[in-house]
């Protein structure tokens, strides 16, 4: 059964799209500037960051919250 969530921003959001989102608007390189991780820095791929990052919920904290920074500065 799902609740509603309408104070949680990461609601129904993938951590994949969390990815591609984050890949599409900082690119690779500058990702792995911000958030200074493995996956992002050593031939980078969607694939191992979902694997490294649904194991480390340090990581994957990181990641969500630069998710939330760069929606703000969206402006979505």
């Amino acid at each position: 059964m799902s609740k509603e969530q309408p104070n949680n921003p990461m609601h129904g959001v993938k951590l994949e799209q969390i990815i591609n989102d984050l890949v599409e608007y900082y690119g690779w390189e500058e990702l792995g500037d911000r958030i200074n991780i493995k996956c992002f820095n050593n031939d980078p791929s969607v694939k191992s960051s979902l694997k490294f990052l649904r194991k480390t919920p340090w990581a994957r904290e990181k990641v969500e919250d630069l998710y939330l920074v760069m929606k703000k500065i969206r402006g979505k």
